[in-house]
């Protein structure tokens, strides 16, 4: 596979994704300099495409972009596709996290449920009329405080049923198993592998 730039500024992303593609020679776009594209979409497949074709316009490289975010299901979906600005344009991991415990507040923990959802797009050129794309979904629930030191953005409250902690308590390893951005990549390198040979 030929060199794949990464639509992606965020650190925690970059070292998850290149980690699951350890086989693949990706490189993400702050080494090109491409400036992050402003993210208009309403939904995560067009934020997606949105930095896919950016990446890929400028840097003149098959680019692969995710957008990806937290869905409360008491708080009607939010944060959804703001997840990264939801405390505000500039707001930092802890801020988003503060604001999230804040809107929860009094809220029951069954009530709680929430889940990671990831969509991957692959394009081969900017103006790919097919990109391909792939999707994946981790459930659990929101912890009334913060727990564990690993992963970034909302993993210290995502609380993971089926191994009994927080998603910031699991090693990175585990984590990329079983996320959403783990499981959307390996659809993703699936589906452009059948696109290679078809």
């Amino acid at each position: 596979m030929n060199k794949i730039v990464l639509a992606s500024g965020n650190p925690g992303k970059i070292r998850e994704i290149q980690a699951i593609l350890a086989d693949h020679p990706i490189v993400p776009q702050s080494a090109f300099n491409v400036v992050d594209v402003e993210e208009t979409g309403s939904t995560f497949v067009e934020n997606a495409i949105l930095k896919a074709r950016n990446a890929a316009l400028h840097c003149n490289l098959p680019a692969i972009a995710d957008d990806s975010g937290l869905v409360v299901d008491a708080l009607n979906g939010a944060p959804g596709v703001m997840s990264a600005r939801y405390a505000g344009v500039g707001a930092n991991d802890r801020d988003n996290l503060n604001k999230l415990l804040r809107e929860l507040d009094g809220v029951a923990e069954e009530l709680r449920t929430a889940r990671f959802i990831c969509v991957m797009v692959f394009m081969e050129h900017a103006n790919d009329p097919c990109p391909v794309i792939a999707q994946g979904v981790w459930e659990g629930r929101i912890l009334d405080h913060a727990v564990g030191e690993n992963g970034f953005g909302y993993d210290p409250v995502f609380w993971v049923p089926e191994q009994n902690c927080a998603s910031a308590e699991l090693p990175a390893a585990v984590k990329n198993s079983l996320s959403h951005r783990g499981q959307a990549l390996k659809r993703l390198t699936t589906l452009i592998k059948a696109r290679e040979a078809a």
